[in-house]
């Protein structure tokens, strides 16, 4: 559980370090995100039940991440910025 939640800290740190504008027209693509975080994680730590179970859980705290920070910062779609909750002066 542990390495799991190490895992998916890595990657929210990624995600905060992005710039601002990048960060939110990645959040327009939360799916996707997702599922290569997911397939990845999978991948290198294939081979050991605890190693799939860490896996299993930076995907599933990823994908609440990802819904999570859309809800809360909003994204942005074309040229076009939806707001979240926290309205961000990203244009």
């Amino acid at each position: 559980m542990e390495t799991g939640f190490v895992i998916f800290l890595g990657v929210a740190l990624i995600l905060a370090k992005l710039p601002r504008r990048l960060m939110l027209r990645c959040l327009n693509h939360t799916l996707a995100i997702d599922l290569s975080v997911s397939a990845l994680v999978m991948i290198l730590h294939w081979g050991t039940w605890s190693g799939t179970f860490a896996a299993a859980v930076a995907g599933l705290l990823c994908s609440i991440l990802t819904s999570a920070a859309k809800r809360l910062l909003g994204h942005i779609a074309g040229n076009r910025y939806y707001p979240g909750i926290v309205n961000l002066d990203a244009m």
